[in-house]
């Protein structure tokens, strides 16, 4: 499955409030569009990272749903995206912040994009010696 991850550069919130956090971290990660007016996608997160704070043991969009009082197809969409981000994963039906924690999960996903630039590179270089381009 191909893997997407957008990066906005947006300022830091000012002041230090767990939603507002979570929403900038969302957003920076381009995971909440225009059309997100509810930050459903904040949400969302924010409850996973809380029910996984309790230990719960197998967190479904279906939980999520309910806990946030949301229609589970949306809840759906915005599952797919956070998955399609690298951000989590699913796992026998359950969902899971990739390597345990936001922090493991922005490790991971920073190493995925060092691997695409990576093969961007080494194409890049394969095109521009094609095109007879030189490298400075």
């Amino acid at each position: 499955m191909p893997q997407q991850i957008i990066l906005v550069n947006l300022e830091k919130p000012r002041e230090k409030r767990l939603e507002e956090d979570i929403r900038w971290f969302c957003d920076s990660f381009g995971l909440s569009s225009g059309r997100d007016t509810e930050n459903l996608a904040t949400q969302i997160v924010l409850d996973l990272l809380q029910q996984l704070a309790e230990n719960q043991d197998k967190i479904s969009s279906d939980i999520i749903a309910r806990s946030i009082e949301v229609n589970q197809s949306r809840v759906n969409h915005h599952i797919r995206n956070l998955i399609n981000s690298g951000l989590i994963y699913r796992e026998k039906r359950g969902l899971y912040i990739r390597g345990g924690s936001l922090k493991a999960a922005v490790q991971e996903m920073r190493k995925d994009s060092e691997r695409i630039f990576q093969e961007l590179e080494e194409i890049a270089e394969e095109i521009d010696e094609q095109m007879g381009l030189k490298n400075r």
